[in-house]
């Protein structure tokens, strides 16, 4: 996916000597479709994907294995006009990832989605209806394929994955078994800092807060506001949470003192972003795209599992590491 080199058992070694416990897998599954009338996925699909997860599981990391943007069939469409033709390859797709990983124990997570979304704005009744039905029937199909699915942690997902929307509007599926659905929300803020490639905000936080480069809104303590706003609205309420993705990109082109000042900016905001999730029990995910140049989040060499920035790296840990 994202066009990297092949994913090995080197690089997923390297992740985990790292000092990382958990890797999302972020999964394509509709180009691997034989069947088009019975959404029926290619076996060698599978059994790649099984190789991967072997590899994190091996190493007793866990694992979040997902149905992610995969071309926009499901997450751009969460309309009444879509809403049956989604859900039922939606069904059909989780019955088989579901049923093909059923024996493997609590260390493999499913999660539903991800960005579901219509625009960028808030989402009409609609929107919501449908995005929640998504929800509903990845919940279905899993407990229905029985074994450890039976009890398996699942997680869903926010509209957009959007903290303001999920507090708004999030409501958990109907599930045949207690206290095993976690909530997914993604943290890409201030984005003209994490993001906006053609934006000139490349510092962050309260040490460049005087300077031009720094962005008017998404500091410290937004970000706080905004976790508390998930600690008191699902975790105090006994409900896990996982800040799926985040990452600010890397701007490789700056130069002099203004590399200098972007790195410092940019390790500062993984350290602060990853300790504010963790101190709220939120439990933080980078997203790593494997892009290490310009603009790009990737932190290890995907060919050979060595660490491209390990200050980076160096900063996420610290942040996770309780007390610091």
């Amino acid at each position: 996916m994202w066009r990297n080199v092949k994913t090995s058992q080197q690089l997923i070694d390297s992740v985990k000597a790292a000092g990382f416990n958990a890797i999302r897998i972020p999964c394509a599954w509709s180009g691997y479709i034989e069947d088009r009338a019975t959404y029926k996925i290619k076996d060698s699909w599978l059994a790649r994907v099984k190789e991967v997860v072997d590899y994190c599981v091996n190493n007793d990391l866990y694992v979040i294995l997902n149905i992610h943007w995969d071309g926009g069939w499901l997450e751009n469409h969460p309309t009444y006009a879509m809403q049956e033709s989604v859900n039922k390859k939606q069904k059909a797709l989780w019955t088989q990832i579901a049923t093909y990983f059923r024996d493997y124990d609590e260390h493999l997570l499913f999660a539903g989605t991800n960005e579901v979304h219509a625009g960028y704005g808030n989402p009409t009744p609609e929107n919501i209806a449908v995005q929640m039905s998504y929800n509903q029937i990845f919940v279905d199909a899993v407990r229905a394929t029985g074994g450890r699915n039976s009890w398996r942690n699942l997680i869903v997902q926010a509209y957009n994955t959007n903290i303001d929307h999920a507090v708004q509007y999030l409501k958990l599926p109907v599930d045949s078994v207690s206290d095993r659905l976690m909530v997914e929300v993604h943290y890409y803020d201030p984005w003209d800092f994490c993001g906006d490639k053609n934006s000139d905000k490349y510092l962050w936080g309260k040490d460049f807060a005087d300077r031009p480069n720094v962005s008017t809104w998404g500091q410290e303590s937004f970000a706080d506001a905004q976790f508390d706003k998930m600690k008191i609205n699902f975790v105090d309420k006994g409900i896990p949470v996982i800040l799926g993705e985040y990452a600010p990109t890397y701007r490789a082109s700056l130069t002099g003192q203004a590399l200098v000042d972007h790195k410092k900016s940019r390790n500062d905001y993984l350290y602060y972003i990853t300790k504010s999730a963790k101190d709220r029990s939120i439990v933080p995910f980078y997203w790593d795209n494997g892009a290490t140049g310009n603009n790009g989040s990737g932190l290890f060499n995907r060919a050979t599992g060595a660490q491209v920035y390990p200050d980076a790296i160096q900063a996420l840990i610290e942040g996770a590491t309780p007390d610091n």
